[in-house]
């Protein structure tokens, strides 16, 4: 698995030195990290790098890289399953800390990001809903056809069924 960090990410978790890296060879295996504050409380928002579909996270409890591993690799299996696929079919493996992919993903995660801020701002949603508020944005980097806009949660879906499922 390829998480793609932020450098003020990357040396709040300790992670070493970011490698330039391609693309994961299975995209479902391959996540980009970001995180932003509201009101003093951290979050963690995780996007699959070629859909962008989202998951937010409270920052509770990460002190380093290995626990920041731990529970992203939890919450894959959640999307997983929630996705009606089994972790099983796509084996994490090591986890790999990277730069991130490109700008059109690190734009992308700064309108996610600013969008989640509002949602937690309100104060009216659950982590778990603005991250399915979040997978209902259009985005222009999703842009294919003849459409301007793209949502990551039908990115995310054609990528699970392209993967074998």
């Amino acid at each position: 698995m390829i998480l793609r960090l932020t450098r003020t990410l990357n040396t709040q978790l300790k992670g070493g030195t970011l490698a330039a890296l391609q693309l994961h060879e299975n995209p479902l295996l391959d996540w980009s990290v970001r995180l932003f504050v509201v009101e003093a409380d951290e979050y963690f928002l995780l996007c699959n790098t070629p859909s962008l579909y989202c998951v937010v996270l409270d920052h509770a409890e990460i002190v380093n890289a290995n626990q920041f591993s731990e529970r992203v690799g939890g919450v894959f299996q959640a999307v997983l399953a929630g996705a009606g696929r089994g972790a099983d079919d796509h084996e994490v493996g090591s986890v790999r800390f990277a730069k991130y992919l490109d700008r059109s993903v690190t734009g992308s995660m700064n309108e996610l990001a600013a969008h989640a801020t509002a949602f937690l701002a309100d104060g009216g949603l659950s982590v778990h809903e603005v991250g399915v508020r979040l997978n209902d944005i259009l985005l222009s980097a999703l842009a294919s056809g003849s459409s301007k806009y793209g949502r990551p949660r039908d990115e995310f879906a054609a990528l699970v069924a392209r993967a074998g499922g």
